[in-house]
């Protein structure tokens, strides 16, 4: 089982990942199904990895919106 450190490595990379091709802009991403399909993937880790960091530390940082 992944710890919740590991957890939020996973959101903070594929965050990084995102931000670092984000500038390809708007139509890229609505006309580049592979771009579209990458997005949706690191998208996914983020909500995957978010759902699954203990109640403890999303209590101990309410101010994250972990179900969003």
């Amino acid at each position: 089982m992944r710890s919740d450190k590991e957890r939020i490595e996973d959101i903070i990379e594929a965050i990084e990942k995102i931000e670092r091709y984000s500038g390809r802009g708007k139509q890229a991403l609505e006309t580049d199904e592979m771009f579209q399909v990458w997005v949706t993937r690191h998208l996914q880790i983020i909500g995957e990895a978010a759902n699954l960091v203990s109640i403890e530390v999303q209590n101990r940082y309410p101010n994250i919106p972990w179900k969003k």
